[in-house]
Protein backbone atom coordinates (compact mmCIF):
# COMPACT_ATOMS: atom_id res chain seq x y z
CA UNK A 1 0.00 0.00 0.00
CA UNK A 2 1.57 3.31 -1.03
CA UNK A 3 1.10 5.76 1.67
CA UNK A 4 0.53 9.53 0.27
CA UNK A 5 2.89 11.86 1.52
CA UNK A 6 -0.08 14.31 1.08
CA UNK A 7 -2.39 12.57 3.38
CA UNK A 8 0.48 11.83 5.68
CA UNK A 9 1.01 15.32 6.10
CA UNK A 10 -2.84 16.29 6.57
CA UNK A 11 -3.17 13.43 8.90
CA UNK A 12 0.04 14.62 11.24
CA UNK A 13 -1.13 17.82 11.17
CA UNK A 14 -4.64 17.11 12.16
CA UNK A 15 -3.30 14.98 14.87
CA UNK A 16 -1.28 18.29 15.77
CA UNK A 17 -3.93 20.35 15.43
CA UNK A 18 -6.12 18.00 17.64
CA UNK A 19 -3.61 17.60 20.30
CA UNK A 20 -3.05 21.45 20.47
CA UNK A 21 -6.82 21.79 20.75
CA UNK A 22 -7.02 19.22 23.77
CA UNK A 23 -4.14 20.90 25.54
CA UNK A 24 -5.74 24.02 24.17
CA UNK A 25 -9.87 23.07 25.75
CA UNK A 26 -8.89 19.70 27.38
CA UNK A 27 -5.98 19.60 29.47
CA UNK A 28 -5.57 22.93 30.27
CA UNK A 29 -8.46 23.65 31.83
CA UNK A 30 -8.44 20.02 33.64
CA UNK A 31 -4.83 20.93 35.03
CA UNK A 32 -6.44 24.65 36.15
CA UNK A 33 -8.89 23.09 38.02
CA UNK A 34 -6.54 20.44 39.63
CA UNK A 35 -4.64 23.75 40.48
CA UNK A 36 -7.09 25.72 41.75
CA UNK A 37 -8.75 22.52 43.92
CA UNK A 38 -5.23 21.48 45.34
CA UNK A 39 -5.25 25.29 46.55
CA UNK A 40 -8.38 25.25 47.89
CA UNK A 41 -7.94 22.04 49.91
CA UNK A 42 -4.54 23.57 50.85
CA UNK A 43 -6.56 26.94 52.09
CA UNK A 44 -8.53 24.86 54.01
CA UNK A 45 -6.54 22.90 55.04
CA UNK A 46 -4.46 25.81 56.59
CA UNK A 47 -8.18 27.29 57.72
CA UNK A 48 -8.97 24.17 59.44
CA UNK A 49 -5.26 23.84 60.98
CA UNK A 50 -6.25 27.85 62.18
CA UNK A 51 -9.51 26.63 63.61
CA UNK A 52 -8.29 23.70 65.16
CA UNK A 53 -5.24 25.87 66.65
CA UNK A 54 -7.73 28.33 67.80
CA UNK A 55 -10.22 26.48 69.35
CA UNK A 56 -7.16 24.29 70.82
CA UNK A 57 -6.73 27.99 72.48
CA UNK A 58 -10.06 28.42 73.51
CA UNK A 59 -10.36 24.79 75.01
CA UNK A 60 -7.49 25.84 77.42
CA UNK A 61 -8.65 29.47 78.19
CA UNK A 62 -11.80 27.49 79.26
CA UNK A 63 -10.03 25.41 81.00
CA UNK A 64 -8.04 27.58 82.88
CA UNK A 65 -11.20 29.77 83.28
CA UNK A 66 -12.69 26.83 84.49
CA UNK A 67 -10.20 25.39 87.13
CA UNK A 68 -9.93 29.02 88.03
CA UNK A 69 -13.76 29.48 89.03
CA UNK A 70 -13.24 26.27 90.76
CA UNK A 71 -10.74 27.41 92.97
CA UNK A 72 -11.99 30.34 93.57
CA UNK A 73 -15.41 29.03 93.66
CA UNK A 74 -13.87 26.06 96.58
CA UNK A 75 -12.08 29.02 98.41
CA UNK A 76 -15.82 31.13 98.98
CA UNK A 77 -17.44 27.91 100.16
CA UNK A 78 -14.68 27.29 102.37
CA UNK A 79 -14.90 31.10 103.92
CA UNK A 80 -18.39 30.93 104.20
CA UNK A 81 -17.99 27.49 106.28
CA UNK A 82 -15.63 29.05 108.20
CA UNK A 83 -17.50 32.38 109.44
CA UNK A 84 -20.98 30.23 109.34
CA UNK A 85 -18.43 27.87 112.36
CA UNK A 86 -17.43 30.62 114.33
CA UNK A 87 -20.98 32.92 113.76
CA UNK A 88 -22.58 29.29 115.03
CA UNK A 89 -19.68 29.03 117.67
CA UNK A 90 -20.44 32.47 118.55
CA UNK A 91 -24.00 32.04 119.24
CA UNK A 92 -23.64 29.18 120.86
CA UNK A 93 -21.43 31.07 123.66
CA UNK A 94 -23.83 34.21 123.56
CA UNK A 95 -26.79 31.32 124.25
CA UNK A 96 -24.70 29.66 126.96
CA UNK A 97 -23.90 33.32 128.49
CA UNK A 98 -27.62 34.58 128.33
CA UNK A 99 -28.29 31.41 129.62
CA UNK A 100 -26.07 31.28 132.27
CA UNK A 101 -26.96 34.86 133.27
CA UNK A 102 -30.35 34.32 133.24
CA UNK A 103 -30.19 31.44 136.05
CA UNK A 104 -27.68 33.38 138.13
CA UNK A 105 -30.16 36.28 137.88
CA UNK A 106 -33.30 34.06 138.94
CA UNK A 107 -30.85 32.58 142.04
CA UNK A 108 -30.04 35.62 142.86
CA UNK A 109 -33.65 36.99 143.00
CA UNK A 110 -34.71 33.50 144.51
CA UNK A 111 -32.18 34.17 146.98
CA UNK A 112 -33.12 37.76 147.92
CA UNK A 113 -36.63 37.15 148.03
CA UNK A 114 -35.44 34.03 151.04
CA UNK A 115 -32.97 36.32 152.96
CA UNK A 116 -36.22 39.11 152.78
CA UNK A 117 -38.42 36.76 154.12
CA UNK A 118 -35.76 35.69 156.50
CA UNK A 119 -34.91 38.50 157.93
CA UNK A 120 -38.37 40.00 158.10
CA UNK A 121 -39.55 36.85 160.37
CA UNK A 122 -36.52 37.34 162.27
CA UNK A 123 -36.92 41.28 162.79
CA UNK A 124 -40.67 40.59 163.58
CA UNK A 125 -39.49 37.92 166.13
CA UNK A 126 -37.04 39.82 167.47
CA UNK A 127 -38.94 43.55 167.57
CA UNK A 128 -41.88 40.93 169.59
CA UNK A 129 -39.67 39.17 172.36
CA UNK A 130 -37.47 43.01 172.39
CA UNK A 131 -40.52 44.64 173.03
CA UNK A 132 -42.24 42.48 175.58
CA UNK A 133 -38.54 42.04 177.33
CA UNK A 134 -38.67 46.15 177.00
CA UNK A 135 -42.42 45.96 178.48
CA UNK A 136 -41.40 43.80 181.12
CA UNK A 137 -38.56 45.98 182.38
CA UNK A 138 -40.12 49.30 181.73
CA UNK A 139 -42.74 47.96 184.36
CA UNK A 140 -40.29 46.71 186.89
CA UNK A 141 -38.25 49.98 186.69
CA UNK A 142 -41.79 52.13 187.70
CA UNK A 143 -41.93 50.17 190.38
CA UNK A 144 -38.13 49.71 192.37
CA UNK A 145 -35.21 50.55 189.68
CA UNK A 146 -35.10 54.20 189.32
CA UNK A 147 -33.09 54.23 192.53
CA UNK A 148 -30.80 51.33 191.64
CA UNK A 149 -29.89 52.85 188.14
CA UNK A 150 -29.07 56.02 189.40
CA UNK A 151 -26.01 53.91 191.83
CA UNK A 152 -25.36 52.06 188.57
CA UNK A 153 -24.50 54.91 186.58
CA UNK A 154 -22.69 56.84 189.19
CA UNK A 155 -20.66 53.94 189.96
CA UNK A 156 -19.70 53.91 186.34
CA UNK A 157 -19.27 57.18 186.18
CA UNK A 158 -16.59 56.75 189.47
CA UNK A 159 -14.80 53.54 187.49
CA UNK A 160 -14.72 55.10 184.07
CA UNK A 161 -11.22 54.75 181.85
CA UNK A 162 -9.16 57.35 182.71
CA UNK A 163 -8.62 59.11 179.18
CA UNK A 164 -12.67 58.65 178.86
CA UNK A 165 -13.23 60.39 182.40
CA UNK A 166 -10.46 63.11 181.35
CA UNK A 167 -12.02 64.11 177.79
CA UNK A 168 -15.31 64.32 179.55
CA UNK A 169 -14.04 66.53 182.26
CA UNK A 170 -12.63 68.88 179.95
CA UNK A 171 -15.97 69.22 177.96
CA UNK A 172 -17.95 69.30 181.12
CA UNK A 173 -15.85 71.91 183.06
CA UNK A 174 -16.27 73.97 179.87
CA UNK A 175 -20.20 74.27 180.05
CA UNK A 176 -21.91 76.63 181.38
CA UNK A 177 -25.37 78.13 182.65
CA UNK A 178 -25.76 78.86 178.52
CA UNK A 179 -24.19 75.45 177.25
CA UNK A 180 -25.24 73.50 180.14
CA UNK A 181 -24.61 69.08 179.92
CA UNK A 182 -27.40 67.41 179.58
CA UNK A 183 -28.72 64.21 181.41
CA UNK A 184 -31.40 61.86 179.96
CA UNK A 185 -33.27 59.59 181.76
CA UNK A 186 -36.37 56.95 181.05
CA UNK A 187 -37.67 58.33 184.32
CA UNK A 188 -38.17 61.54 186.33
CA UNK A 189 -35.25 61.82 188.37
CA UNK A 190 -36.52 62.56 192.17
CA UNK A 191 -35.00 65.50 193.81
CA UNK A 192 -32.66 63.05 195.87
CA UNK A 193 -31.51 61.34 192.78
CA UNK A 194 -30.59 64.38 190.90
CA UNK A 195 -28.84 65.48 193.71
CA UNK A 196 -26.63 62.76 194.01
CA UNK A 197 -25.69 62.76 190.19
CA UNK A 198 -24.86 66.60 190.69
CA UNK A 199 -22.76 65.56 193.67
CA UNK A 200 -20.67 62.28 192.02
CA UNK A 201 -19.81 65.06 189.32
CA UNK A 202 -19.20 67.53 191.49
CA UNK A 203 -16.77 64.91 193.07
CA UNK A 204 -15.45 63.92 189.69
CA UNK A 205 -14.21 66.91 188.45
CA UNK A 206 -13.79 69.24 191.40
CA UNK A 207 -16.64 71.83 190.38
CA UNK A 208 -20.44 72.12 189.91
CA UNK A 209 -21.65 71.80 186.60
CA UNK A 210 -24.13 73.27 184.90
CA UNK A 211 -26.89 69.96 183.86
CA UNK A 212 -30.20 69.76 182.79
CA UNK A 213 -32.19 66.61 183.23
CA UNK A 214 -34.77 65.56 180.38
CA UNK A 215 -37.20 62.52 180.18
CA UNK A 216 -35.84 59.87 177.46
CA UNK A 217 -38.26 56.86 177.87
CA UNK A 218 -36.80 54.96 174.87
CA UNK A 219 -33.43 54.54 177.01
CA UNK A 220 -35.39 51.31 178.96
CA UNK A 221 -34.19 52.41 182.69
CA UNK A 222 -31.13 54.01 181.69
CA UNK A 223 -29.52 57.11 182.01
CA UNK A 224 -27.15 59.06 180.15
CA UNK A 225 -24.71 62.08 179.89
CA UNK A 226 -24.02 63.83 177.17
CA UNK A 227 -21.79 67.39 176.62
CA UNK A 228 -20.17 68.53 173.31
CA UNK A 229 -20.14 65.46 171.51
CA UNK A 230 -19.62 62.92 173.96
CA UNK A 231 -21.32 60.69 176.21
CA UNK A 232 -21.38 58.53 179.40
CA UNK A 233 -24.50 56.09 179.48
CA UNK A 234 -25.61 53.03 181.18
CA UNK A 235 -29.01 51.43 180.04
CA UNK A 236 -30.79 48.38 179.74
CA UNK A 237 -31.10 48.73 176.02
CA UNK A 238 -27.90 47.99 175.60
CA UNK A 239 -28.04 44.12 177.22
CA UNK A 240 -31.17 44.17 174.72
CA UNK A 241 -29.39 45.67 171.59
CA UNK A 242 -26.44 43.17 172.36
CA UNK A 243 -28.87 40.08 172.73
CA UNK A 244 -30.17 41.03 169.51
CA UNK A 245 -27.60 41.45 167.75
CA UNK A 246 -26.17 37.62 168.98
CA UNK A 247 -29.15 36.32 168.13
CA UNK A 248 -29.35 38.03 164.55
CA UNK A 249 -26.10 36.44 163.95
CA UNK A 250 -26.70 33.23 164.34
CA UNK A 251 -30.13 33.87 162.32
CA UNK A 252 -27.99 35.59 159.15
CA UNK A 253 -28.21 33.18 156.30
CA UNK A 254 -24.65 33.93 154.73
CA UNK A 255 -24.59 34.81 151.18
CA UNK A 256 -23.02 32.64 148.42
CA UNK A 257 -19.46 33.60 147.16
Amino acid sequence: MLIDGFTAAAQVLNFLILVWLMKRFLYQPVLDAIAAREQKIAAELADAATTRAEAKQQQDEFQQKNQAFDEQRAGLLQHARDVAKLEGERLQSAAREAADAASAARAKALLADNLYLRDQLTRLAQDQVFDISRRVLGDLAAVSLEQRACEVFIQRLKSADGEVLAALGAALKATSDAEPALLRSAFALPAAQRTAVLDALDEAFGQRIPLVFETAPELVSGIELSVKGLKLAWSISDYLAALSIGLEDRLRIKEPA
